[in-house]
């Protein structure tokens, strides 16, 4: 196997962000690709086999083009880059950078991070219904809030209905102390989250009281026919096969509808079937219902978090195999 030498010109400007603290970024790159970069006096010098040396240059070019326009490299741009490079599709960071899908309150730009989050979005721009199936930190919620709070905003829609049923992970909903507003509240609080962050307190609390924007148990829904909204069922895993039912066959004209759920933490009583699991199979085959599985590759949150999606899946996986 031959070596190679490839050198990249960094400007100053781009360093830390590029490198990572302590050159963490430069550490990862070489140990994955097993190359050896030396940095000095604005350049990075790669030298490693042919094939190894390429990935890392196009991995340095893509978090030096990130960096370039204004983004901060974190350690999953990195991951996700290397991963890239695996399969040659280098260029897709730069095409999802640049699908912003709106801007949070402070100014920062809501986009997808990985394939699996760009193909959800357009799914749920071309269909009616979409179904965002993923484990914990794949930006299924966070991104259908974005969605949502977009099309309000271009008035697409005249309201956003977000539900979750009120089901209890371990605790019994009975013993909490308040009223009924109170004991649902720390259930519907992710939503909450994701709202103030995207849009800000106020502008929550000013839309909530004009009802404009909802945030209600899926109980709420029944008996209701719901129009020129966007309505984000979350948590749909703890569904009963009626709840999903009675939730999809409320939609109206003019609604666009996002179900997302994580099939691994399913909190329904033992042997009770998921509403979630039975719509997959029931619509599978109906036109403008999309479906979109996310998995731990689009995990967005902290690097171990994907660590821990990823164990417990093999785990999972080799408990059905001793069955």
């Amino acid at each position: 196997m031959s070596v190679i030498e490839n050198i990249i010109d960094i400007p100053m400007e781009h360093e830390k962000n590029v490198f990572g603290q302590f050159d963490y970024n430069i550490k990862k790159i070489e140990k994955t690709l097993h190359v050896t970069i030396i940095s000095r006096d604005g350049q990075l010098k790669i030298i490693g086999g042919e094939v190894a040396a390429k990935r890392a240059r196009h991995v340095f070019e893509q978090l030096m083009e990130l960096s370039k326009r204004g983004n901060e490299i974190t350690e999953q741009n990195v991951d996700y880059a290397l991963s890239l490079s695996f399969d040659e599709k280098e260029s897709v960071m730069l095409e999802l950078d640049d699908d912003i899908i709106c801007r949070t309150v402070m100014g920062k730009p809501v986009k997808p991070k990985t394939l699996g989050q760009k193909s959800y979005v357009d799914q749920i721009r071309k269909k009616m219904i979409v179904f965002g199936i993923g484990p914990a930190g794949t930006g299924k919620t966070y991104l259908a809030m974005a969605m949502a709070i977009n099309a309000l905003k271009n008035n697409e829609v005249n309201k956003i209905i977000l539900t979750r049923p009120a089901i209890e992970a371990g605790e019994n909903l009975g013993f909490l102390p308040g009223d009924l507003q109170s004991k649902v509240d720390p259930y519907l609080r992710p939503l909450y989250d994701a709202l103030y962050q995207i849009m800000g307190a106020e502008s929550f609390i000013s839309n909530s009281e004009k009802g404009i924007i909802e945030v209600a148990p899926l109980a709420y829904m029944r008996g209701r026919t719901l129009d020129n909204a966007f309505i984000i069922l979350d948590e749909a895993q703890n569904t009963t096969p009626a709840q999903m039912k009675m939730f999809l066959t409320r939609i109206g004209f003019g609604s666009k509808v996002i179900v997302t759920g994580d099939r691994t933490q399913k909190d329904l009583p033992r042997d009770t079937v998921s509403g979630l699991e039975v719509a997959l199979r029931v619509l599978k085959n109906v036109d403008d219902i999309g479906f979109s599985f996310l998995d731990n590759n689009d995990v967005v949150r902290h690097p171990l978090v994907q660590k821990i999606v990823k164990a417990y899946e093999e785990y999972e996986n080799k408990g059905k195999g001793k069955k």
